[in-house]
This record gives C-alpha cells, structure tokens and sequence, in this order.
C-alpha cells in the first residue's frame, strides 16, 4: 500500500486512542441514546465540515445521486457523510479511510442507526485505493485533500475508481491568494500536514487528470452550519452540550474554528465545491 511520510501524523491528529469511548460519551453527554439513535440524530454531530449536515446535504443534490448507486467517500472518517447519502439518496456507500480506529468506530455507528447494510468501512490509502477499475458510479471527498500531498495522484486514482461518466462530488478547502494561512485549524495543528493549493491549481489538476467541470463554486467568505462555521451543528434542545468535534479533534477545536473563519474572512482559504464528471 502506498505511504507517505506524514500519515501517522495525520492518523493521530484526528483519531489518538479510545475514539470509540469517547463519542459513545459525548452522545450520552448531549442526551443522546446510542441504544435508540437515528440518523437524524447523529447527524447532528457527525458532520465534521463546513456546512454541517446541510452542506452534505446540497452536495447530494449537486451530484445527483439516486437510489441503487454505488458511491465511495474517500477519507471519510466516522462516516457522517456516507450515512446521510445512504439514509437521504438510498445509494450503497462504500467509506475509504486512512484510519483503521476511524473504521471501526463509524462502522459502530453505522450498525447502530440501522445502516450496516447500506454503508461498509475499508482501511486504506486513498493514493492506492483497493478497489477495481469502475467500481463505483460516484466518488465523494469532502474536506479530506487538504491532508493529501499528491494531489495528482489522488485525483488519478479517483478517476480509475470512476466508471466513464461518473461524477466526483467535492467540497475542499484551498488556499487563498493571502499568506500565510494562521494555525491551528481543525485538520492540521500546523503546516506539516496540511498541504493546500489555490483553486486554479487544484481545477487543473482535475482537469490533467480528465475531469470536467459541472458544477464549481468559490466562496471566500465564513463558512455556515457548525459553531463557528465549521463542525457539528449543537442540539438544539442541548445548548450547553460539547460539541462532539470537540471530542475528537481536542482541546484546541475552538482556536481551530476561530482561524478557519479569519483565514476565509481575510482570503487565507477558499472553500469549494464542485461537481466533476469523470471523461
């Protein structure tokens, strides 16, 4: 399997041990039953992005999923996003991640909404993907290339994983036109593992490795739908409830949040999304 040198780097700063125990308790701490969760529920918490829930949500539509696809979310964690496209679109998600702990602990969650069949975990490296040539009808990679060097790479394997026509469905964060980008933020506690390109670069790149545009947006101004515009939406009942980013990612979350919102007010940073069919 392919490695880089900063992957465990990477793997800690997002998993670090009893991963499991911890979200298990930050549900119970937001008064949540993990015996009796929903979807619906989780997905409060689960979406660890910009935009929440409600962004994954308008990129299920941009990339027009319908029920029966076969779809693969490549870095996709604990699985948030893959069970809103499973649960809202009816599509087959097959989740590929980096982490073995973040597999097992989305694969938890995922059983326990009832979602087991639908959405599966694979360990493994998104610039060597285990799967065949064609496997999949859609490919989702929302706020995970920013962790990723090899860019060219990853946008390679994405296309032979693609079936002709596919569409590759992306919500990523790049770098703006002002530097230097302020750390921490929530997918990188400083420079060493986070490896941003501006969004001409990264639309070239897609476009050498044949993509074309459908659909792209640019925005470089706050992101919404988690505190600070970035993470879980709170429970609205819960007001005073962590949220359970706070649990995974650590102490610094609320800094990481805070710089995330002043690197896009100030051009640091472009979010964007897009919508890209595999030629």
């Amino acid at each position: 399997m392919t490695t880089t040198h900063y992957a465990d780097a990477v793997r800690a700063h997002y998993t670090g041990g009893d991963l499991s125990a911890r979200f298990f308790a930050g549900l119970r701490a937001a008064g949540i039953d993990p015996e009796t969760l929903q979807v619906n529920d989780l997905a409060q918490y689960d979406q660890f992005h910009a935009g929440g829930a409600d962004a994954t949500r308008a990129l299920i539509q941009q990339a027009r999923l319908a029920p029966g696809m076969q779809v693969l979310d490549v870095g996709g964690g604990l699985g948030g996003a893959a069970r809103l496209i499973a649960h809202d679109a009816g599509c087959t998600v097959t989740v590929l991640d980096l982490s073995a702990e973040s597999c097992q602990v989305g694969a938890l969650l995922t059983a326990q909404v009832g979602l087991a069949g639908q959405v599966t975990f694979r360990q493994g490296s998104a610039l060597e993907m285990p799967f065949p040539d064609g496997a999949f009808e859609r490919v989702w990679l929302q706020h995970v290339s920013m962790n990723i060097a090899e860019k060219a790479l990853l946008f390679s394997e994405i296309r032979r994983v693609l079936r002709p026509g596919g569409l590759l469905a992306l919500q990523e964060i790049v770098g703006g036109a002002v530097e230097p980008v302020l750390y921490p933020v929530p997918w990188a506690a400083d420079a060493s593992i986070s490896f941003l390109l501006p969004p001409a670069e990264m639309r070239a790149l897609l476009a050498g490795a044949g993509f074309r545009d459908v659909e792209w947006h640019e925005s470089a101004g706050p992101a919404g739908g988690g505190p600070q515009g970035h993470g879980p939406v709170a429970a609205p009942n819960q007001p005073s409830a962590p949220p359970l980013a706070l649990l995974v990612i650590g102490p610094q979350l609320p800094q990481m949040q805070a710089n995330v919102q002043r690197n896009l007010r100030e051009g640091r940073l472009v979010l964007v999304q897009a919508v890209l069919e595999r030629l």
